[in-house]
């Protein structure tokens, strides 16, 4: 047993989180059957219960993995692409995490509501990444140097939740990567 946790559990507990995460972007704000997703995990809904004792805990867990991911896929997209690039794909990364959210919408709710999560942290976390990309795109003259991330990640809000179509947030995205890019 590697860290005290047996392979075949840690391996469950994987499958449930990415079976979790795909069905909470496809319902579309309707609820989520738990034993749905314990299902088309490949495990019975005790196994589910035994690493997520409740709703909410499955949804942290969901919610912590995507944000950490979010923000760690900046670096990895700066590695391979301009910064201007980097921060268009960085953007549609982004959107898939808003609209996962949108299934958990009532959960996550209750979750800030009490603490558990803390919205200056997701914030921070998401401006980071954005800093980082702007920061790239001004040191190679693609983007202008009077962009505040903060600013970049209070639009990208606007538009998701103004958008009426992922067609739609695709188009509104380029709008504001051409904004902030260097002419």
């Amino acid at each position: 047993m590697a860290g005290g946790v047996r392979s075949d559990a840690r391996r469950n507990r994987e499958k449930l989180l990415e079976v979790a995460t795909a069905a909470f972007a496809a319902a579309d704000g309707k609820p989520v059957s738990l034993e749905s997703i314990a299902r088309d995990a490949g495990v019975g809904i005790g196994t589910l219960y035994r690493h997520f004792p409740t709703r909410e805990a499955l949804v942290e867990a969901i919610y912590r993995a995507e944000l950490a991911e979010v923000a760690a896929v900046a670096e990895q997209l700066l590695s391979r692409n301009p910064p201007a690039t980097a921060l268009r794909r960085w953007m549609d990364r982004y959107a898939s995490f808003v609209a996962a959210k949108r299934g958990m919408a009532e959960s996550l709710h209750a979750m800030f509501d009490s603490g558990a999560i803390e919205r200056s942290a997701t914030r921070d976390s998401i401006v980071g990444a954005v800093d980082l990309l702007l920061r790239a795109g001004v040191d190679d003259g693609s983007l202008r140097s009077d962009v505040r991330a903060d600013d970049v990640v209070s639009s990208l809000i606007g538009i998701f939740l103004a958008s009426g179509s992922p067609e739609q947030t695709g188009r509104l995205l380029d709008l504001l990567v051409a904004g902030i890019s260097q002419r």
